[in-house]
């Protein structure tokens, strides 16, 4: 029974292959039909499937973000990697965060209650209420982010709050520096709100690149303090107050920025009588100068950077618009020209000075105001303390991340790196009246230019002070003017190597008459 049912199994087994066979065989000349479906399901079955849809999704991605240009947006960018390397701690603050960056560390947490503190004295003031920040501050959420490189990982509530309790410290900050932090309330020992305090670490916190608040966020709250009494350009002017004493340049007291106070604020402001002589204004820029409408949605070091960069003594005519005055305000580098053979540097001062280049201490508060002309090499003052390091560096690093705004100070400290080899040449530079530092010694100067420059991204060609390099190394390069030097500076150095070389002189030519008398008297005997 098994065997039989076994075959039996067997013979339908093999009918089955054979009906199997001819089916096929019908239908192996007729064409074949597509079914989507299917080859839809063999893709997505394919290994590589997810991997080609994330590819296209990046693409896409990437294709709407240049389109909205996001990225270009973000006026407070991190410094970038490659900066870092030189002094990471010069870019991080060490007494209190501003912003998201550094938002929540824990060496900063101690100035937390200072600032709830700062809060609290603005809502004690009348017409204050915290509400009406809060709300404010949500309407420009939005905004703000995007000012900030990247995804911010803070969520909208944190986000708002860090904005009203950050905005209204530095405007706390601004007003007790400009107009007395008694008058806001504060006591004369107030460890953070009273000049005798951590001023000056505080502004060196604040003067950091990525310690920065967008512009229009504290301009909109110094509205809501200060109601209709509000001036336009008044943050711009507190600003410059504030970080006044950061300027690496020796300043009049009749020079320095001022605050016209009337009923306890600022009656007017205008920020050129401030950062120099008046510009002639016409064709369509208003007469009433707003930093914010110049500057756009920017930050304080950019306002304070735009400050050092301020125009020279003489007025200038501004034709075209705002934009053509933007340019000309801030934009103080001459044409480009490509010229075959330039060279990328000058030698340093002691080189220079022994091919015959002179240094004079330049009478002007703009550090960067570099003039160079038949030989002679003009530099302003340059104070050194501290935080020049930390200024200089962050300077550079905005420049470096928003290459559209200029490299003036590049230029300039790649031109002082240039000139600074060695201490002597720090001490050379001192005894000229040039540098004027608190640092323990020369050579602690020396070190802190080599440093400034490295791994920065510059072309001299691209610099303000292109033509200035060109003409300093030809004058190098010419050997008269080295030969000239070595003769003063050997033999009229000082008044007993003028008399040696005089007595020199003195002896060679009676030593000459002698020789001529003697040979003229052997062929021309006396008769």
């Amino acid at each position: 029974m098994v065997a039989v049912f076994n075959n039996e199994f067997v013979g339908w087994f093999l009918i089955t292959l054979k009906l199997r066979e001819a089916v096929g065989s019908a239908v192996a000349g007729a064409p074949m039909l597509e079914f989507p479906e299917n080859h839809e399901d063999e893709e997505t079955r394919s290994p590589d499937f997810e991997w080609v849809i994330s590819i296209k999704n990046q693409i896409e991605q990437a294709g709407q973000e240049d389109e909205a240009g996001s990225w270009s947006k973000s006026a407070i960018c991190r410094v970038p990697h490659y900066l870092r390397e030189v002094d990471d701690k010069a870019y991080v603050p060490q007494i209190i965060s501003l912003g998201p960056y550094h938002h929540g560390e824990k060496h900063l947490r101690k100035m937390d209650k200072h600032k709830w503190r700062c809060l609290h004295h603005v809502m004690q003031r009348p017409n204050q209420d915290i509400k009406l920040y809060l709300d404010t501050a949500r309407e420009m959420e939005a905004k703000a982010r995007s000012c900030y490189e990247g995804p911010i990982n803070l969520s909208s509530n944190e986000f708002v709050e860090m904005m009203v309790i950050d905005g209204c410290f530095v405007l706390e900050l601004f007003r007790g520096v400009a107009e007395g932090f008694e008058e806001l309330g504060y006591l004369r020992n107030d460890p953070v709100f009273s000049i005798r305090g951590s001023m000056d670490f505080i502004q060196i916190d604040m003067i950091m690149l990525e310690n920065q608040l967008p512009l229009f966020v504290l301009d909109r709250f110094l509205r809501l303090q200060l109601n209709n009494s509000y001036q336009k350009g008044l943050l711009a002017q507190l600003a410059l107050i504030f970080f006044y004493y950061l300027t690496p340049t020796p300043m009049k007291k009749s020079e320095r920025p001022r605050l016209q106070i009337s009923s306890g604020i600022a009656a007017s402001f205008d920020p050129l009588s401030v950062l120099g002589p008046r510009l002639e204004i016409s064709s369509g820029i208003a007469a009433s100068f707003d930093p914010l409408l110049v500057l756009g949605d920017l930050h304080c070091l950019d306002v304070y950077r735009k400050s050092l960069l301020r125009p020279g003594p003489k007025p200038r005519s501004v034709q075209g618009g705002l934009h053509v005055f933007r340019k000309s305000l801030l934009r103080l580098r001459p044409k480009r020209r490509s010229v075959q053979g330039d060279h990328q540097s000058i030698p340093c001062v002691t080189k220079l000075r022994e091919a015959g280049i002179k240094f004079r201490k330049r009478k002007t508060d703009r550090f960067w105001d570099v003039k160079y002309k038949k030989g002679i090499l003009r530099v302003p003052t340059l104070l050194i303390d501290d935080g020049t390091k930390s200024l200089f560096l962050n300077l550079i690093a905005l420049e470096q991340c928003h290459t559209d705004r200029g490299n003036e100070i590049t230029s300039f400290v790649v031109f002082m790196d240039n000139l600074i080899n060695s201490p002597e040449d720090v001490a050379y530079l001192h005894y000229c009246g040039i540098i004027d530092h608190g640092l323990g010694s020369d050579a602690d100067v020396a070190d802190l230019f080599n440093q400034l420059c490295q791994q920065v991204v510059f072309n001299i060609n691209d610099s303000y002070l292109s033509q200035l390099f060109k003409d300093v190394n030809r004058y190098y390069n010419n050997k008269w003017h080295t030969w000239q030097a070595s003769l003063k500076h050997k033999y009229f150095s000082n008044p007993w190597a003028i008399i040696s070389l005089f007595a020199a002189v003195v002896l060679l030519l009676l030593t000459f008459t002698q020789t001529f008398f003697a040979v003229y008297s052997y062929y021309r005997p006396r008769s």
